[in-house]
This record gives structure tokens, sequence and C-alpha cells, in this order.
């Protein structure tokens, strides 16, 4: 049986953030990820995830300007110390909420030679897999989409093995976004098929729109039939952009 999470940084945004643990839950939730959790107070999150039963997952670490247009921490040279220092933050995170993975984003490194980058990206990944392992929480890489981010240095399924294979360390997984790798490669069944032991996390949204299940061209009853066939053990994300409420869009829930 597929095990979903709801993505609360687009999810149940009808509530307040720390509203939404318990939104999730009553809608049939027992898990939840969320991007960026550092906007509210570590002790307020740990206890709105008690209070409503629900587990958490998943969150990424600090990106820097990444999220505001900027070049981001992982993949940038000159941005070590930084990147140190949010994994840091991240970690001490993971301590109180204990989630099963942390997702490192890339970036869009400008100006940068791109193995400059990659070799950046590989120690950057390298250290937060060694740091994050002593408290048993995996490293995740996610590919993003070129489209709607110009420049990403990791873009395709592809690419986040070949960075992990360069870090070397054993602590390391794929976050494959099912929307991002829509766009940027197809083949969604294959590639699940083919990678699946090296999967950690899947998250997903239709395509186009990033909106839930049905509004778009990707075949999701094929897709989760797949997953449910595998051997895959980890979480399977909702992070779409609902395109009416919350509750609204999750049949696609409540027929798996």
């Amino acid at each position: 049986m597929i095990r979903f999470s709801a993505n609360l940084s687009l999810l149940f945004r009808e509530v307040p953030e720390l509203e939404r643990p318990a939104a999730a839950r009553r809608a049939g939730f027992d898990a939840v990820e969320v991007q960026f959790p550092y906007g509210q107070p570590l002790e307020s999150w740990h206890r709105a995830l008690s209070e409503a039963g629900v587990e958490m997952v998943l969150f990424n670490v600090p990106a820097g300007d990444f999220m505001e247009g900027g070049q981001g921490l992982a993949g940038v040279p000159g941005r070590e110390a930084a990147f140190r220092a949010a994994v840091a933050e991240a970690a001490s995170w993971a301590r109180v909420l204990r989630p099963r993975l942390i997702n490192v984003l890339a970036g869009c490194p400008v100006g940068h030679e791109r193995e400059r980058c990659l070799d950046t990206m590989a120690a950057n990944l390298a250290h937060a897999a060694l740091v994050m392992g002593d408290m048993g929480v995996a490293v995740a890489v996610e590919a993003l989409n070129t489209v709607d981010r110009p420049g990403y240095l990791v873009d395709g399924t592809q690419a986040a093995l070949d960075v992990i294979d360069r870090a070397g360390h054993p602590n390391l997984c794929i976050q494959y976004d099912i929307y991002h790798m829509q766009v940027m490669e197809g083949d969604l069944v294959h590639t699940l098929r083919t990678h699946w032991p090296r999967i950690g996390h899947i998250q997903f949204a239709d395509n186009p729109g990033r909106h839930e299940p049905g509004t778009g061209e990707i075949h999701f009853d094929n897709v989760f039939a797949e997953i449910e066939r595998l051997p895959y053990e980890g979480f399977v994300g909702a992070e779409y952009v609902p395109s009416r409420r919350t509750e609204e869009t999750l049949d696609w829930l409540k027929r798996n």
C-alpha cells in the first residue's frame, strides 16, 4: 500500500501553517512534509505535529536566496560555509522533528563552470550525508525542471544519480519529483521501475499547471499502480497546487 504524505507548503493553505498538520490528519494523511519549516518556531512545529498525530517525513535544507530567485547554496562555489551553516540549522531541526529525509536543492549557479559546480555540490552533499547520517536521517537530491527554474544545476534523473555518485557517500538518495521529471524527460513508469532502489522519496503533481492528479496529462492510475508493484518503502508526497480547496482535490487519495 502506498504511503502518502501531504506537502503543507502547498496543500491546506486555507488555514494557517501550524494548523495544517491537523487539517491533513482530518483529510486522511498520517504523514506530512514541508519545503522550509523555518518560518515558524521549532517547538511550535513539534507541538502541532504531536497534537495532530502525524509524522514529518521530509523538509529541505535552507537554500539561501534560491526561493527568491537567487543562485542558492549547494552547487555554488564560494558558498560552502553558508551551506554548512544551513546543514547545521537543518540538523538542529531534524533532532527534534525526526524526519526520514532531508532534501538538498542544488541551486542555479551563474557564471561558474559546470564541473566546478558539480564538484562543489558533491562535496557539500558528502558533508550533509555525514552530518545527517549520525542521526539516522537520509539526504535526498532533487532534480528540478529548467522551464520553471532556468539554470538549475541538477535537471534530470541521471544528473541526480551522477552527482550522488560523485559525492560517494552511502547516505544519499534521489527525491524523484514526478511533475518536474514529466517536464524534463517523461518515461515516468520506466524510470521508477529502473531506479527505485535509489529513490528515497517521491513527490507528484500533474502537468501542465502543477495541480492535483486528473488536471493534466499524467496517467496517475498507471504511475501509482507501478509504485504499488515496486518494493518501494518510501513515502509519496502530494506536492501540488490545489486548483480548488484542498479537500475538494483529494479524489486521488480516496481511490488509493
